[in-house]
């Protein structure tokens, strides 16, 4: 006898919601692209199914519109960038300037192996007015983890809590900028001069001297 389970596993061993979200993060990987690589006013519906070879019908299934598409781009790679920084410091043996370095070694280096990501995260995060109001919710969310880690590294060193996050959002913001002017040649370092500079930045706002 068939379940009802396992009658709705009729393509690839999958259910109806498995290929639902499989093809939700293919529209999400493709508006990452679209619009790392062609600009928001190129990131249309049509352009971002053409780019995952999916149809029209299959974008309104995961997105009311193409603002949450764009959204959910940002979403992900800021979750992406936050996953390789936490999973940097976890890893990391060392004093609280070494790990937070790392943090921000992977950062780089997850913007250097795909710069789509990083021009997502910097540049085409202010291109909508629903970007940027997301925008702004991340830097206060990034701010928040910003002073979490602080007070896991550096404990009684560590500025008092909504010190912390006042700092923290100066570091993100600034951070920011400063990617944004790297990414577009305008800042001329290398990646161990960035992760230097920013690793300084870090440890300054992150512990009272």
């Amino acid at each position: 006898m068939v379940t009802s389970s396992e009658s709705r596993r009729s393509y690839g061993g999958m259910t109806s919601e498995e290929r639902s979200s499989a093809r939700r993060e293919r529209l999400v990987a493709a508006t990452i692209e679209v619009l790392a690589t062609r600009g928001e006013t190129a990131t249309t519906m049509t352009a971002i199914c053409a780019e995952a070879s999916l149809t029209e019908r299959y974008f309104y299934e995961s997105f009311r519109n193409r603002d949450e598409a764009l959204m959910a781009a940002l979403d992900q790679v800021c979750n992406e960038i936050a996953a390789a920084a936490l999973a940097a410091v976890e890893q990391t043996d060392g004093d609280p300037g070494v790990r937070s370095r790392a943090a921000i070694r992977a950062f780089v280096d997850l913007v250097v192996a795909d710069p789509a990501r990083g021009r997502v995260a910097v540049i085409e995060s202010t291109s909508t007015p629903a970007l940027r109001a997301r925008r702004h919710e991340l830097v206060d969310w990034f701010a928040e983890l910003v002073a979490q880690e602080a007070a896991t590294l550096y404990g009684e060193e560590a500025w008092p809590r909504e010190r912390a996050k006042l700092h923290g959002i100066v570091f993100v913001a600034g951070f920011a900028e400063l990617l944004a002017g790297w990414l577009g040649s305008e800042i001329r370092l290398d990646s161990d001069q960035l992760v230097d500079l920013v690793g300084e930045l870090i440890e300054t706002l992150s512990r009272r001297t």
